[in-house]
């Protein structure tokens, strides 16, 4: 019996966002949600990027230099705040605020 080559993660994610633009939504608002992690937000974020036509294509958009795009959402990264909105903004996407209580 042959078995069907395996997926990473990533790539199961990444496939899901192509195919659902509103789970896009979903999976960035859970990620924000994470105070615990932050560099969860950014992986999220370049997750997102990946799906909606590539790194390239998204820094293009966001008017960022494509290798400064991919370490800012490196885990490690540490983006402005207007690479955040540029980049959400070039995926289709906007950050927003919510009272916490």
């Amino acid at each position: 019996m042959k078995r069907k080559p395996s997926i990473s993660h990533d790539e199961a994610v990444i496939r899901e966002l192509r195919d659902d633009p509103e789970f896009a939504a979903e999976y960035l608002r859970a990620a924000l949600e994470d105070d615990d992690e932050p560099g969860v937000l950014l992986i999220a974020l370049r997750h997102i990027a990946e799906a909606r036509g590539g790194i390239a294509k998204v820094a293009k958009a966001a008017g960022v230099q494509r290798e400064s795009l991919y370490r800012a959402l490196s885990r490690r990264g540490n983006p402005r705040l207007s690479t955040l909105v540029a980049v959400t903004k070039a995926v289709g996407l906007k950050l927003t605020v919510e009272d916490a209580r």
